[in-house]
């Protein structure tokens, strides 16, 4: 099943998301079940948040795999949310 998640880091979280990039990367390759992902950004162009897609095989996993990625351990968020997905359109194959 997939699972989108939102996230919006603390005003000022810039330098801890930083300090812990290369470790929430890390965990993310080690977890394979992330489809797509990125960072949101402000309206200097930092990163300020973030989009990911993944898998999980229903919400207790998804809120769980969260809970364990390094940003959230980190304390950076100041919100999040989580929902169910499901993809109907392949942007590659509708040319959008």
């Amino acid at each position: 099943m997939l699972f989108v998640l939102t996230a919006i880091d603390k005003d000022n979280g810039l330098d801890l998301r930083k300090s812990v990039r290369d470790a929430h990367l890390a965990f993310v390759k080690e977890t394979g079940v992330v489809r797509l992902g990125g960072p949101f950004l402000d309206a200097q162009g930092n990163m300020a948040g973030s989009l990911i897609i993944f898998e999980a095989a229903d919400m207790d996993a998804a809120k769980a795999w969260n809970a364990s990625d390094p940003y959230m351990k980190a304390g950076l968020f100041k919100s999040t949310d989580i929902r169910p997905w499901k993809a109907t359109v392949n942007a590659c194959e509708a040319k959008l």
